[in-house]
């Protein structure tokens, strides 16, 4: 049985092989769970979209799912290691999905600072990056997104590495990518900085796209009071593990309602 016809059985249980450090396989582990808490909340697009996660060191190597299985079957021993061309470094069964690559090689190669990036597009977020205004500040999530969107001009699917510059151009030194027409990318230091960084994303665009169906008036906020919820939201991820709290007690939420995501041996 192939890999991709036996992909639909849950697997028994999970053992860190051999030649996988302590290290890399805390990061395995915080990348499968990443991926199973994206579909725990209802942002997949099927097999689609990616999640990558930099392995420490100084070479540029990342982890990415292996493509055509579910979210709920990514595992930490079944993510693929990966170079900046996306070329597997370590043997697997599995292959990766080509329309990954460009967009995760070209921030992770450019900002050092980057060690985790999230590529979605639910529907509220495909809908706030197709207007041309892209995301307002007004509402209390939008706020804390204040001077940390770039916006991306749409030049088909995201496979040849003539676009990389521009994408890298497009992000700046900012922590989300708006892929107009199309969703969003987001990137930061870790696995669950990056997954909340998402969560506030998402949020932002639910509530955006709430009230733009709504009649009336937006109460707009100041410019220095959106500024300063940025900030706060950066302390808080920066000083107190705010970030790494919500993600542990997102995985505990998730396991309550749907079991461990595996066994491990």
């Amino acid at each position: 049985m192939n890999a991709l016809a036996d992909a639909s059985i849950r697997p028994s249980g999970v053992t860190r092989p051999p030649h996988c450090g302590e290290e890399e396989w805390a990061l395995r582990r915080d990348l499968a769970l990443c991926y199973r808490l994206v579909d725990y909340m209802g942002w997949t697009e099927t097999i689609f979209n990616h999640i990558s996660a930099r392995l420490p060191g100084p070479t540029h190597h990342y982890l990415v799912n292996p493509f055509g299985l579910n979210y709920t079957e990514v595992t930490p021993a079944n993510l693929l290691k990966v170079d900046l061309a996306g070329h597997k470094v370590e043997p697997s069964e599995y292959d990766g999905n080509p329309a990954g690559f460009a967009l995760h090689a070209a921030l992770h190669e450019a900002r050092d600072d980057i060690r985790c990036i999230i590529h979605t597009h639910t529907t509220p977020i495909s809908a706030v990056a197709q207007k041309r205004q892209g995301f307002d500040h007004n509402s209390f999530y939008g706020a804390q997104l204040h001077g940390r969107v770039g916006y991306h001009a749409f030049e088909g699917i995201t496979l040849y590495d003539a676009e990389k510059p521009r994408m890298v151009a497009s992000m700046g030194d900012r922590h989300i990518l708006v892929l107009r027409n199309h969703g969003i990318a987001v990137a930061e230091g870790s696995v669950a900085k990056a997954f909340f960084l998402l969560w506030t994303v998402q949020r932002a665009a639910e509530i955006q796209c709430a009230a733009g169906a709504l009649p009336g008036d937006d109460v707009p906020l100041a410019r220095e009071i959106q500024q300063k919820c940025a900030d706060q939201t950066a302390m808080l991820i920066r000083d107190s593990g705010f970030a790494d709290k919500f993600f542990r007690a997102m995985v505990r939420k998730m396991e309550e309602a749907r079991g461990p995501a595996w066994q491990e041996g």
